[in-house]
């Protein structure tokens, strides 16, 4: 299973323990009166037995396939199947509700203002944690594909089932989460009993479930907001720029709290000489989620004649796009935009050493272990709790230094020119890139990086270290456009090119980390977007294989009039999850 210490996207960390009768989540950032998240919630998780699974898999073969519900039989006289403990991930087996909140006393806490965001915020959390786990064999066992080998049976997505057991029993909250998105189901019917499955469990919204190809397409922003900071590395203020609107309800001592940190922090970035970045995806002065959908597409045409849709603006300089923990690496993955900034740009995200477990008496190996995934002779299907044999009350001893660690790295106080003129002037990265040069010839490349209509760069960091330039593209405007005709270009298909300037984070599992990455943000920045390319030049064999092992293919090559390229492609519909 997954550590017991989940990190979440904005910063946030959650504690995961086995108790009696489920599993429990506890948060571990209860220093605000106004956390989004509750004290803890208790979730129940079974699994199906497989036989039983398989034998509705050979009777739906012989049902009719134009059958609707009014069709099937009562629920008294449907299979009732038999489920056990949970203990490790099935592949459409696994059943899971929210079985009780832990909701502190009203002096401590404030109540929140809408229990149904809170509810999806602690499932979609909870769900985080659930496809964290080992993926479970991906092969279906049907009436058609019984006598198949294993390796050549039909593949089924990743499914877990959310049943309408207790906090989800309300007549309208299972609607409401569907709506959002975080739940779904295959009957599209709108039934016949008027009470919407309250009277009757057996109809309407009793076989909800979510895939884990469909969970990682779902922006967090949706679900997760920040109402105060968190912790004082979290990458997201707790106010933005401009004040609240004078109408809007304000407490005097929350908004002097944060001003004094904010003043603060400007300060202290002052000092170190580096620059302030602008808030971040999850910052809400209004305490409200921060995603939106994307407006009515409108067209004009760019300067060489070609007709696109209108493009949102980019994020502004220095701000972070996109923050995820990695398991495998230990570490926190982000994106941020470049910047002209004459200092530094200040990272004040989250970080693996600044994150320690709640208990920060844990021994080094116990760290390890958490970090690995595994407790000595543990299984992978057990759950990976700290005990008391892994405490230590000594001090760690010096550790050493990892990739990653931004102590004392020049590359933490160098600004993004200082850093593309490292980079490109490396042998290995002019053999690709060919933009060597003085700093001003770096400065006049990410200036018009900067001015392009169609792109933007972004800095890749590990543990707030830079290792990689990275430029995000809109196919339709570029130049590769022309090469593939309209039949291979979608108005919303996104482009990269990709540099990584620090040997230190070289390496086929960095990359794979990075580029899923990249590909996952280009999912989550705009839902229309259907597919992804690269063009590396046919001679960088390696980027060809790194991009296969991603999901991508090898659609042709094209020829630009400086280099000869593979078009790598990967499609929204075949792209299932982020490395993790």
């Amino acid at each position: 299973m997954a550590p017991s210490i989940i990190h979440l996207p904005n910063g946030q960390t959650l504690t995961v323990t086995p108790v009696f009768g489920g599993i429990q989540f506890k948060a571990n950032d209860l220093n605000t009166h106004h956390n989004a998240f509750p004290p803890g919630w208790t979730i129940v998780i079974n699994s199906e037995d497989e036989d039983d699974e398989a034998k509705h898999h050979l009777t739906s073969t012989h049902s009719d396939p134009d059958a609707t519900p009014r069709a099937e039989l009562p629920p008294s006289q449907e299979r009732r199947p038999h489920l056990h403990r949970y203990r490790r991930p099935t592949l459409r087996n696994d059943h899971m509700f929210i079985s009780s909140i832990s909701n502190p006393s009203s002096h401590d806490f404030r109540p929140p203002t809408s229990p149904t965001r809170q509810i999806a915020m602690m499932l979609w959390a909870t769900l985080w944690w659930y496809f964290h786990q080992p993926p479970p064999p991906p092969h279906l066992t049907t009436a058609a594909s019984a006598q198949t080998p294993e390796e050549g049976r039909p593949k089924g997505e990743w499914r877990v089932h959310i049943n309408r057991e207790g906090i989800f029993k309300g007549k309208h909250l299972l609607p409401k989460l569907e709506r959002m998105g975080i739940v779904a189901t295959e009957d599209s019917t709108v039934g016949v009993d008027p009470g919407d499955g309250v009277t009757n469990a057996g109809m309407g919204w009793s076989h909800m479930f979510i895939s884990q190809r469909t969970f990682w397409q779902l922006d967090p922003r949706i679900y997760l907001f920040t109402l105060t900071p968190t912790q004082s590395n979290s990458p997201y203020p707790s106010i933005s720029p401009a004040p609240s609107r004078s109408g809007s309800p304000s407490r005097p001592s929350s908004n002097l709290s944060s001003t004094i940190d904010s003043s603060s922090n400007s300060a202290a970035a002052s000092q170190i000489g580096r620059s302030n970045t602008p808030p971040g995806p999850f910052t809400s002065s209004s305490h409200l989620p921060t995603f939106y959908p994307p407006p009515p597409t409108q067209y004009i045409f760019s300067p060489t004649g070609v007709r696109h849709p209108i493009r949102p603006k980019p994020p502004r300089q220095g701000e972070v796009v996109y923050t995820r923990w990695i398991p495998s690496l230990g570490q926190y993955l982000s994106f941020r935009v470049a910047s002209l900034s004459k200092q530094p740009c200040a990272y004040s995200g989250p970080t693996s050493t600044a994150n320690p477990p709640p208990d920060s008496v844990l021994g080094p190996s116990t760290r390890e272990s958490l970090r690995a995934g595994t407790t000595g002779t543990s299984s992978l299907s057990e759950p990976i709790i700290p005990t008391l044999r892994g405490l230590s009350l000594a001090p760690p001893p010096q550790a050493q230094q990892q990739p990653g660690d931004s102590n004392n790295n020049e590359t933490c106080h160098m600004t993004d020119v200082e850093l593309l003129h490292k980079w490109m002037n490396t042998p290995r990265v002019a053999h690709s890139w060919g933009e060597t040069g003085p700093l001003s010839h770096q400065e006049a490349f990410l200036t018009s990086s900067l001015t392009s209509r169609h792109s933007f760069p972004l800095i890749g960091l590990f543990d707030g270290q830079p290792f990689g330039f990275f430029e995000i593209y809109w196919v339709k405007e570029d130049r590769l456009a022309p090469l593939l005709g309209s039949a291979g270009c979608g108005d919303f298909d996104r482009g990269l090119h990709v540099l990584v300037g620090e040997q230190e984070f070289r390496g086929s599992h960095r990359v794979k980390v990075w580029l899923s990455a990249l590909v996952h943000y280009a999912w989550l920045a705009d839902l229309r977007t259907g597919s992804v390319v690269l063009e590396p030049r046919v001679d960088n064999v390696k980027l060809k294989q790194y991009c296969e092992e991603v999901g991508f293919h090898k659609e042709r090559e094209v020829a630009f009039p400086h280099k000869q390229s593979n078009l790598m492609r990967i499609r929204r519909e075949t792209w299932t999850a982020p490395a993790l």
